[in-house]
């Protein structure tokens, strides 16, 4: 075999796996997303599981492998297995539930405590994401699921559409939040909130969801294109 034909050959089983890869990829671009959706969003549910059934040295390596990821505010996020789901700040005002500030007697502007805190035997564990990251991942995975269950036949939204539904109403609510709590004179005007649970999911929720229709459904048609090609 000559030097061409021996070059001639490798690029053509290069070629070969290039396409197989391509091939496999289109096939399996959905399941992939979703696995790694699943473990992302149902690491942090187990950490406080695990620190209910005692294993909390593999419970603090999830909090700690997720605390780069997100802020992990106890104020801010879910708990399993204690009186209350969720302690929120007292400015919240929200009825009926104790605040954070009473239950753990840590003060509200004390961020890296509230970060660190993960719960007790009384009051449950945190889940290692907050409710706002939870809401996103955990909608992202379900318009997976969705768009798998559907054969993937939804088209994909159009970018107004996910500006308006996504971005505008998390924007809204965490913007407001962040800026009424920045102690700046010129932002004096701007009310002091403490967002809700309620909204944090809610709004969460739409960002993940719009997000994934927008961009779930806009890779499937490329790599259709690519097979059309």
């Amino acid at each position: 075999m000559t030097a061409s034909e021996d070059r001639n050959l490798v690029n053509n089983e290069e070629e070969s796996l290039s396409k197989r890869l391509s091939v496999w990829l289109r096939k399996h671009y959905l399941s992939i997303i979703n696995i790694l959706l699943a473990f992302y969003v149902g690491l942090p549910i187990l950490a406080p599981i695990l620190m209910k059934t005692g294993q909390v040295n593999v419970a603090n390596r999830i909090y700690q492998l997720y605390r780069p990821l997100c802020h992990q505010l106890a104020y801010r996020s879910f708990f399993l297995f204690g009186e209350q789901a969720y302690y929120p700040l007292e400015i919240a005002e929200i009825e009926g539930v104790k605040s954070f500030e009473q239950v753990t007697g840590l003060a509200a502007g004390d961020m890296e405590a509230a970060s660190a805190f993960v719960g007790n035997d009384q009051l449950g564990y945190k889940i290692a994401l907050c409710q706002r990251d939870l809401a996103i991942y955990g909608s992202l995975l379900l318009f997976g699921l969705v768009f798998a269950i559907s054969g993937r036949k939804m088209k994909a939204l159009p970018w107004l559409a996910w500006l308006l539904l996504a971005l505008v109403p998390m924007g809204l609510d965490g913007l407001s939040q962040l800026l009424g709590n920045m102690n700046i004179p010129a932002l004096s005007w701007i009310a002091l909130r403490e967002s809700t649970p309620f909204l944090r999911v809610l709004t969460g929720a739409m960002f993940g969801w719009f997000t994934a229709w927008f961009g779930i459904p806009s890779i499937d048609e490329i790599l259709n294109e690519k097979k059309a090609a």
